[in-house]
């Protein structure tokens, strides 16, 4: 009996991460922890909102009691944002980040990130887009440069994959096994770093550095 498998399908999702001032001396613990739970870091910066920013960046809390107390604590120091991707990045990253209150997160959750790093329900370590389009304007927010395209999905991303990527994978596979290299793997990445047609012209620099202020 033949049973039919359906197709793989990609999808890719993005979602914003914020260390907060109360965690960043914890951050490469953090991202470590990230990059384990299967994320990429897409892209980084380091920086200081002003009060001003903060506001922005919240405005849909506006009105709330907590929000003087939230902009204030968000401005306090530097913070480390980051892109974080994977299959289901959104909800994942919540899930590893556990509930909102961390003392709630502590009894509930006690290996999640807000658990072990965060104090209450203010000092809270780290956030996370609640939504997609959430994580989209955030990104926007913090990465002002990024272009957010939409990543193709069903039929789009087999025509991608078939007009884009597999002739330079077959290209790339054919010359492997003229050559047999040693450490076939580390051979082709580098292969397909230097012969990608698709790459541009100048790489982008996929961790950006701001000094703290």
């Amino acid at each position: 009996m033949e049973i039919c498998m359906s197709e793989p399908q990609i999808y890719v999702e993005r979602t914003l991460a914020l260390i907060k001032p109360d965690a960043i001396h914890k951050a490469e613990e953090i991202e470590d922890l990230i990059l384990r739970s299967g994320f990429t870091i897409v892209q980084k910066r380091t920086l200081h909102l002003s009060p001003e920013q903060c506001s922005d960046f919240y405005a849909d809390q506006f009105g709330k009691m907590f929000f003087p107390s939230l902009t204030a604590f968000m401005s306090s120091g530097p913070i480390i944002a980051m892109t974080l991707a994977r299959h289901k990045a959104i909800s994942y990253w919540k899930e590893l980040l556990g509930p909102t209150n961390s003392m709630k997160a502590k009894e509930t959750h006690p290996d999640s990130l807000r658990a072990i790093y965060g104090t209450d329900d203010l000092r809270n370590a780290l956030h996370g887009s609640n939504c997609f389009s959430s994580a989209e304007r955030e990104i926007r927010f913090m990465f002002p440069e990024v272009i957010i395209e939409p990543i193709p999905v069903g039929q789009a991303a087999k025509d991608y994959l078939s007009l884009f990527v597999n002739p330079t994978l077959l290209a790339g596979l054919t010359a492997l096994c003229k050559h047999k290299p040693a450490d076939p793997i580390t051979w082709l990445a580098n292969w397909l770093l230097k012969n990608n047609p698709n790459k541009p012209d100048v790489l982008d620099k996929m961790i950006v550095e701001e000094p703290q202020e």
